[in-house]
């Protein structure tokens, strides 16, 4: 029997569709649309929306929001200090429980643009909850909380505790057993 030995590129030749990438491709003549990748259509739909709209896109990202918070212990008091840019105190809602201090709120920003030939109106809102674990002893009967140019201050005087003391163990080494002997079971 005769040897017959097939190279690739004998084989490749002989194929009627091409392979690019080592993907299948289909040999369609309708140019990039339908000869394409699956998805070029939708990608190239979606940079021509940017295109479009690309002067028109907010400057900033629409992210869920949550105020940037910073806690301390100052003497006896703890120190809350929450960013609240924009933010009126009516919008703030301050809360003390035994055990914790609950900041929320609600962000409204409404911008408007007017140009020749065009109307802008960007509207955002959300929502914020933050609970902040207080200390034990605090005195949360006399907190205070101040609104000041977008920066919530809130202090809660915490109470002197005594300092427990801590005790070092010292770890022993174990000792070594011997395994139990086993005796051999009656019939």
């Amino acid at each position: 029997m005769a040897e017959v030995k097939v190279n690739k590129e004998q084989a490749l030749a002989k194929r009627e569709t091409p392979v690019l990438g080592g993907l299948f491709r289909p040999a369609f003549p309708f140019g990039r649309f339908f000869g394409g990748e699956p998805f070029g259509l939708l990608r190239e739909l979606n940079e021509e929306m940017d295109r479009a709209f690309r002067g028109f896109a907010p400057a900033a990202k629409l992210e869920p929001w949550a105020p940037t918070v910073d806690i301390q212990q100052c003497n006896d008091d703890v120190v809350v200090t929450a960013e609240l840019p924009g933010l009126k105190k009516e919008e703030v809602k301050v809360e003390l429980t035994e055990d914790a201090l609950i900041i929320q709120g609600e962000r409204k920003q409404e911008h408007k643009e007017d140009h020749e030939g065009f109307h802008r109106w960007e509207r955002s809102y959300g929502q914020f909850y933050r609970s902040i674990p207080l200390p034990e002893g605090a005195k949360t009967d006399q907190a205070k909380a101040e609104l000041t140019d977008g920066v919530l201050k809130v202090s809660v005087p915490v109470a002197e505790t005594k300092k427990k003391t801590t005790r070092q163990v010292p770890i022993e080494q174990a000792k070594e057993t011997k395994p139990a002997e086993t005796k051999p079971a009656a019939a």
